[in-house]
């Protein structure tokens, strides 16, 4: 082994990080001194062939009793490790852009859904979707889509659902292709939520309760129980209501539950138990539309939603986990999960229109019209996955292996809803088949209708399904770092994901079936170097792959558009699957003692065989896809995270970007600019530690334009104007045990828009000003 302090084992050193954070919480509880906690908490002496760990001097800092063991210590803004083991080095080392979103900065910015904790990243913007997921998230990394590569303690979460934050502990955002360890997909990017585990080093009961503007409540417990010292157990459970900000009877409801058991069974062989369930309930709002004719928003659009609509999501999710020291250089690890994911929605849009010439109260003035939007969806999936972590020495150099292999089976039926219209309608508009009665907003006058809110009076029953998706998955990957020299690592991998495909499509009106099946083997890698320039800072250089299938998102059916398979049954054998690549070069910085991490990195992202609908294709229908499509997005990135000074955090990052379309079996969309996609992109959060109880700071989160369309295409004339928004929020601790918190979001009640739908029929309306007051005791 190398005499340089940061060659010691690989596991060892991860295991000290995070028992380093543990020695700091405990003390906070306990108030043990900081020389015993350590020996208490360190693992035993190597054999006398080992070389010993050299941990700098611990300066021990107040911290909160559930603070997120993977976070520096002292800097509760910065990460210090991934919350995914295969990550082997800290996140200053690992040559590759990761964001990470600590609990910490999440509760202080006052988000909650994981939507809209990522819609405020740099390079990140969100979806729509009437199948673009209408069931829950959709996020696009720059500038391809993600709602198929979002990941549970590494594990693919694929319920396409609503996402909340109660039982995170932090949020990881790996940019660029990652299909090493992400598999099949991840052509941007992927997100890994790494959740709040029970652990055996303290006890603490916290408690919080909120109230705010637009009816908003919440109510949090985070108990972790030591029952002794092998065994203890955790619970998070909430209860969450708000109305829209300014857009009621709009309202969302979050009601959760997650429970983590651990066991020591012996020194060697850990166990993890976890159960995750989540329910949220909305009266959603569609929010505006764009005009046909000057290609914005409709700044100008009342609260529409329906009596009857909902947006609904259910997820259960079991996970046993088991880690196994075999000896000081290797360990083994598994994962295993079931879940069962139930969504469903039916919504209201609203659409520019004229009153058609037979309409009997105003023929041909303007006016806005309804439409509907729905569909349903059950998920059930089994993951296990297994890993082995293993260090050597090699020819005089430090090898850290993980080795693993990865099983997955996910069923979903997707179908729809049928409706009738009970209530009266007001106006006659043009229709796809001609003139149609209809439901306007505004009466002939142009004045809002009274009855707005209860103009459909739809009966709603649940009808039969339309897609029967299968896919199961077997994965098996190799990954190395070599430490060559003390300042030179070198690291790569490669993975192989053998897929076997079956999707069966059912007309809803005639019940004929249409069977797709394929089965193939996709093979990724990555490779790369990082050099140590100093003590704080290096350099490195990546180049990593990803690969999606044909008809790879489950949500889409036979929707050309959208992604989803079309044509013959025979159409997707002679297809091939959608690649990427991807190259950085960057830099990161430690600094402040590593309480400050600085990053820079430039970027290219090329895609090629991207699936095309053939160009005599007409509306939803299709002749035939293609694998005739490139795009390239290529930018930079910077970010800084933790503490500027001993009084003054940050979490700040920046994305500059350009996205062109390279090929296309339409010329003319070659050159064009991609949808769903911002040039420009920024988010920064400052805090301030102005006396030991008091505390104050403020976010601003930046997008440029962004033009609808849909995945891969060129962006249409439909667009959002950029926008800056500002929140702000502040602390007061008046005791050990009792904090209050005051959060005000979108500070100057900015009207902005945050995604669209690809023909415009409906623009997410972001957030008017809202304000929350929480209160957390910890005993």
């Amino acid at each position: 082994m190398s005499d340089k302090s940061n060659s010691q084992r690989t596991l060892t050193l991860r295991k000290a990080v995070i028992q380093a954070s543990a020695v700091s919480q405990a003390q906070a509880l306990l108030g043990v001194p900081a020389i015993l906690a350590g020996a208490l908490l360190m693992p035993q002496a190597h054999a006398a062939d080992e070389e010993p760990i050299m941990l700098d001097t611990m300066q021990i800092e107040e911290r909160t009793l559930d603070t997120n063991p993977y976070a520096e210590a002292g800097a509760p803004y910065k990460a210090k490790v991934s919350g995914d083991a295969r990550h082997v080095k800290p996140l200053a080392e690992t040559p590759q852009t990761i964001t990470v979103l600590t609990q910490t900065q999440i509760q202080e910015s006052g988000r909650t859904d994981l939507k809209d904790i990522l819609a405020a990243q740099p390079g990140i913007s969100l979806g729509t979707g009437e199948n673009g997921n209408a069931f829950g998230d959709r996020y696009v990394v720059r500038g391809h889509e993600a709602r198929s590569d979002v990941f549970v303690d590494g594990l693919k979460d694929p319920g396409m659902t609503t996402r909340e934050s109660f039982a995170t502990e932090q949020v990881e955002v790996t940019k660029g292709p990652s299909a090493t360890f992400a598999g099949r997909g991840s052509t941007g990017g992927a997100i890994n939520s790494i959740t709040k585990q029970a652990s055996t080093e303290y006890d603490f009961n916290k408690v919080s309760a909120g109230v705010g503007t637009d009816d908003y409540r919440r109510a949090s417990l985070d108990s972790n129980v030591r029952i002794n010292d092998e065994a203890a157990v955790r619970a998070n459970v909430l209860h969450s209501y708000t109305e829209v900000p300014d857009r009621a009877p709009a309202d969302k409801e979050r009601n959760g539950l997650a429970l983590s058991g651990a066991l020591q069974a012996t020194d060697d062989l850990k166990v993890v138990a976890d159960y995750y369930h989540l329910q949220a309930f909305d009266h959603p709002d569609l929010g505006s539309y764009i005009d046909s004719t000057t290609g914005r928003p409709n700044d100008d659009i009342p609260v529409y939603v329906q009596d009857e609509d909902f947006q609904k999501s259910r997820v259960d999710t079991v996970t046993l986990r088991a880690e196994y020291d075999v000896n000081d250089d290797v360990k083994v690890t598994n994962a295993m999960r079931h879940g069962t994911t139930n969504n469903g929605y039916f919504v209201t849009g609203a659409n520019g229109t004229t009153r058609h010439a037979t309409d009997t109260e105003a023929p041909g003035v303007a006016t806005i019209s309804t439409s509907s939007h729905q569909g349903w969806q059950e998920v059930e999936y089994f993951a296990n996955q297994l890993n082995a972590y293993i260090d050597a020495d090699i020819g005089g150099m430090d090898h850290a292996f993980v080795v693993g292999g990865e099983y997955s089976k996910h069923d979903v039926l997707n179908g729809v809803y049928t409706a009738t219209d009970t209530g009266t309608s007001n106006c006659i508009v043009a229709g796809r088949g001609g003139a149609a009665a209809g439901y306007c907003l505004l009466d002939g006058n142009g004045d809002v209708v009274d009855n707005i809110n209860s103009l459909r009076q739809r009966d709603i029953s649940k009808g039969t399904w339309d897609s029967n998706y299968q896919i199961t998955t077997l994965s098996l990957y190799v990954m190395d770092t070599i430490d060559v020299t003390d300042e030179l690592s070198v690291f790569g991998g490669i993975r192989a994901d053998q897929f076997d495909y079956r999707n069966v499509i059912q007309s809803t009106s005639t019940l004929v079936k249409t069977p797709y099946a394929y089965s193939d083997t996709l093979w990724n890698g990555h490779i790369g170097a990082s050099y140590q320039i100093t003590d704080e800072g290096n350099v490195y250089a990546t180049v990593s792959s990803a690969a999606n299938i044909n008809g790879g998102e489950s949500d889409v059916g036979s929707s050309c558009g959208y992604g989803g398979l079309c044509g013959d049954s025979t159409i997707v054998t002679g297809s091939k699957p959608e690649k990427t690549r991807n190259y950085e070069l960057g830099t990161k910085w430690n600094l402040m003692d590593e309480k400050l991490l600085a990053t820079a990195a430039l970027f290219r992202i090329d895609k090629r065989d991207v699936m095309e609908q053939a160009a005599d294709s007409t509306g939803y229908e299709s002749a035939g896809q293609l694998n005739t499509g490139a795009n390239r997005v290529q930018g930079g990135e910077i970010g800084l995270t933790g503490n500027l000074t001993s009084r003054l955090s940050t979490q700040f990052g920046f994305a500059l970007m350009r996205s062109e379309v390279t090929d296309s079996a339409t010329e003319a969309s070659i050159g064009g600019r991609l949808a769903n996609f911002a040039n420009r992109s920024g988010f920064a959060q400052l805090r301030y530690q102005a006396t030991d109880a008091f505390s104050f700071g403020g976010t601003a989160t930046h997008s440029s334009e962004v033009y609808a369309g849909q995945p891969d295409s060129p962006a249409s004339t439909r667009h959002l104007p950029a926008w800056t928004v500002f929140d702000a929020f502040a602390s007061y601790r008046f005791s050990e045990q009792l904090n209050t918190r005051l959060n005000i979001k979108n500070v100057t009640d900015k009207d902005y828009y945050l995604a669209a739908y690809r023909s415009g029929s409906f623009a997410y309306i972001g957030d008017a000003r809202n304000a929350q007051l929480t209160v957390e005791y910890e005993f």
